[in-house]
């Protein structure tokens, strides 16, 4: 809060349950930072639906944050969209953009810097990308249908998927421009249809892209 010039955070996450502690536990302890005034609200992260209802019942949540895009849709299969209903939680969206593979631009793993976390994905290696990218290509036909870019459409679906399910999803872009700040406010203004997110879930249904999110060996930390 001394480095960020503020005497209280609006929102404090939890990053990934601790599997050696309970939920209750660790809820227990963000609570506390709420008595203390240094946050507002708290929230959990990447977690199972059973551990945000047992930590909802020590104190309340605000939100659930979780990778959730077209190509990430493990919040439906895992119940932790049904969870925020229920709960009466909102969803933050993180990886909306398939981390650059739902962008305008894909890139080019050769160009990737060593330490971009991409190099090691599974969706960009080898033995997945052609598959990831002909999914793009045609969600692509459906951006251009709806005069917008591929990032917009990826932007607006989880939006327009909360709504279908009484979630309210707040999709958390990155733009590393104003360009592309300006460009990812505006996809709020794409109206999805029922006829399309039935057309997207042909194109794309849950489980369509090729790859697990992280590496294998960092699934684990997942819906915990």
């Amino acid at each position: 809060m001394k480095n960020l010039g503020i005497e209280t955070l609006d929102v404090f996450c939890m990053s990934r349950v601790d599997p050696s502690v309970p939920i209750e536990e660790s809820v227990g302890g963000m609570a506390e930072l709420v008595k203390e005034g240094k946050t507002r609200f708290i929230s959990l992260s990447e977690c199972s639906a059973e551990s945000l209802k047992r930590g909802s019942a020590v104190h309340p949540l605000v939100s659930l944050q979780m990778e959730y895009s077209l190509f990430s849709r493990d919040a439906e299969a895992q119940g932790q969209i049904d969870a925020c209903k229920e709960l009466g939680l909102a969803m933050m969206a993180y990886a909306v953009l398939g981390r650059g593979m739902l962008s305008d631009q894909v890139p080019k793993v050769e160009e990737l810097a060593a330490d971009d976390v991409r190099q090691r994905l599974p969706r960009f290696q080898s033995v997945n990308i052609e598959k990831n990218l002909g999914l793009r290509s045609a969600l692509e036909t459906i951006a251009r249908r709806k005069n917008a870019t591929l990032a917009q459409l990826s932007i607006a679906w989880p939006m327009a998927q909360g709504k279908r399910a009484g979630v309210f999803i707040v999709p958390i872009p990155g733009a590393k421009s104003r360009k592309h700040l300006e460009e990812n406010v505006r996809a709020a203004g794409i109206v999805l249809t029922a006829e399309d997110l039935a057309e997207i879930d042909r194109i794309v249904p849950p489980d369509a892209a090729s790859g697990t999110r992280y590496p294998i060996g960092q699934m684990h930390r997942l819906n915990m």
